[in-house]
Parts: C-alpha cells; structure tokens; sequence
C-alpha cells in the first residue's frame, strides 16, 4: 500500500526570519518519497489544512502565526483539520510546528507539548548529539547520531507522550522527539529540524522516516 503524504511549509504569516521551511519541508519530502511515499509539498498551510481528504499523513514545517499579531485561521482549514483527526490522519509535525497553527483549536493539545514565547527558548545552534530510545523505533535508526541544530528547552507539556529521542538541553535533558495518539490520530513530534542541514545526517533521516511511519501505522 502506498501511503499518502502533504507536507506544508510556512509562508505568509506562517513564515519567520530564522526559518526556511521550504528547504526543510523538501527534504521531509525527499525523505517520504525515497520510501515509496506519494508526496504532495504546499506552501499554503490554512488551504492545505481544509483538503486533507485523500491523504494518510500531513507534515508541518511552519512557525508562529502570532509572531506578528495576526490571528485567526478561515474556519474550512480548521474544521478540515479536526475531521482528518477524527478519521484517523496521521501527523508530523517538524521543529517550530511546536509554535505554529495557534488558531486551531486541536493542534496544541493533539501535539502534546507548545513553544512559550518568553519562557521556551533554546541555545544557540551547533553540533549535538541525539540518543534514541532502542526499543521505540525500528531497528535501522541507530540508538546515536549526531547533526547540527537547535536544542528546544522548556516547551510547555500538554497530556502524556512516549519519548522516542533525547538532547541534551541546558542543565538538562530534553525530549527531541516523541509519539502519542489523539482522538483518533497518531501524532509524531520531531523539534529537530531548524533548516536543511539539521537533516543532511543518516541518522535523523532514518528518525523521521520511522515517525512518519508510526503516524500511518493503523491507515
């Protein structure tokens, strides 16, 4: 069976000046395509968001539409959101996805954990090194790879999650990614991923080809 994927990228007031997601979402893509994946990249997330009918699987590289002040999404996006939640879509939701879709009423609380402006923060970026969990992954992801990236510290938790990998934080150590079900999605949460060479490493390749495939394990 070939699963189905949208991957948006953020622009408009879905874009920063830290981020390119166009070349983050293209290699989620590449990555998704190189494993047999049918793969469509939008760089209209509130479009995106309201036809999601047909797909398995939507991957989200954007950042925080509040960043400016502007709110509010058109309510076809949010009601196309939580229907393929209810049915069962899976999602990915890369790196500042985490801030990001802050007008849909099911994405903080599907995600299981959110960026707090003035309180999240992360250290400058460098070179890192990410342990995964051995037995939550298949075995082609190696339990240790290392890449350069920004380490997210302090992101507000929100229900119950299975860590899939860790950082090292600042004093501390942080989930860099995790799975967890909602209504009746599975959610995979990768807040690696600050631009295209925090993807370039085997190691985050082979991470994020195992969330998306645990996302659409029961599709």
């Amino acid at each position: 069976m070939t699963h189905r994927a949208l991957v948006l990228t953020g622009s408009g007031r879905y874009a920063d000046p830290w981020h390119p997601f166009a070349e983050v979402g293209a290699e989620v893509a590449d990555i998704l395509r190189h494993r047999g994946w049918d793969v469509a990249v939008s760089d209209d997330v509130d479009q995106g968001m309201a036809n999601l009918d047909g797909y398995d699987l939507v991957a989200v590289c954007a950042g925080d539409p509040w960043r400016e002040g502007t709110r509010g999404a058109p309510p076809a996006a949010v009601a196309g959101f939580a229907a393929a939640l209810e049915r069962g879509i899976g999602v990915l939701a890369m790196h500042s996805a985490v801030s990001s879709l802050r007008d849909y009423p099911e994405w903080a609380s599907a995600l299981g954990a959110i960026w707090l402006p003035e309180l999240s923060y992360h250290p400058e970026a460098g070179e890192m090194t990410v342990q995964v969990e051995p037995d939550a992954v298949p075995a082609e992801v190696p339990v240790t790879f290392h890449t350069h990236d920004e380490r997210y510290c302090a992101l507000q938790r929100l229900g119950h999650r299975t860590v899939v990998a860790w950082h090292e934080g600042d004093g501390a150590k942080e989930a860099a990614a995790w799975v967890r079900e909602f209504g009746g999605g599975r959610i995979a949460v990768d807040v690696l991923g600050h631009d295209a060479r925090a993807l370039e490493t085997s190691g985050h390749r082979s991470l994020i080809a195992a969330l998306a495939a645990w996302a659409v394990a029961s599709s």
